[in-house]
């Protein structure tokens, strides 16, 4: 088999103990051979400033690397007051500039929304829908992932143990490989 694809997988929130994370970590272990996730969280990216574009400091010149060393990028969020986190966008913004110069651009794109609720981030996703196709590569339309009720999916160590989530999960997963593969081809 030929190498795996490299996935940079960008978690939406700083919390330590975050679903979202663990969410993250969880796909990580599911990718079938073919992928290799690199989860990354948003810890140290400054907040974007086009005054210091011209000059960017090294977590953006870092940031925006990692992305296009990638072969494909997937958001894991939650839904913050029915949008995405701030530190989310900032890190999109970031990744995004100059314009014309996405780091995000020909990268294909995979969302995951999460919430301990009912919505199961499904307004933070049609956000990213909504920013992202300008910017990135194509976005991965379907299957649409909104996880809901995931307070209860791990256990104290951060293993998934909720059966149904990681069905959920491998699915998604193993559909987004196909994904990527159609891109790769």
């Amino acid at each position: 088999m030929a190498n795996p694809h490299r996935i940079l997988v960008i978690v939406g929130s700083l919390r330590k103990e975050s679903y979202t994370l663990k969410i993250a970590n969880a796909l990580a272990r599911l990718a079938p051979a073919t992928l290799k996730l690199d989860v990354l969280t948003l810890h140290g990216i400054s907040f974007y400033n086009q005054d210091i574009e011209g000059t960017p400091p090294a977590d953006w010149l870092t940031f925006r690397e990692k992305i296009q060393k990638s072969d494909g990028v997937l958001f894991v969020t939650p839904e913050y007051n029915r949008s995405i986190p701030g530190v989310l966008k900032n890190a999109i913004d970031v990744a995004s500039r100059p314009p014309g110069k996405s780091s995000l651009l020909s990268k294909p794109i995979g969302l995951v929304g999460n919430a301990p609720g009912q919505l199961g981030g499904v307004c933070a996703i049609k956000h990213l829908q909504n920013i992202l196709p300008s910017i990135s590569g194509p976005v991965l339309g379907q299957p649409e992932i909104y996880l809901n009720g995931v307070g209860d999916a791990f256990d104290d160590k951060g293993n998934l143990v909720k059966e149904s989530l990681q069905k959920v999960l491998q699915q998604y997963v193993d559909a987004f490989a196909a994904f990527i593969e159609r891109h790769y081809r």
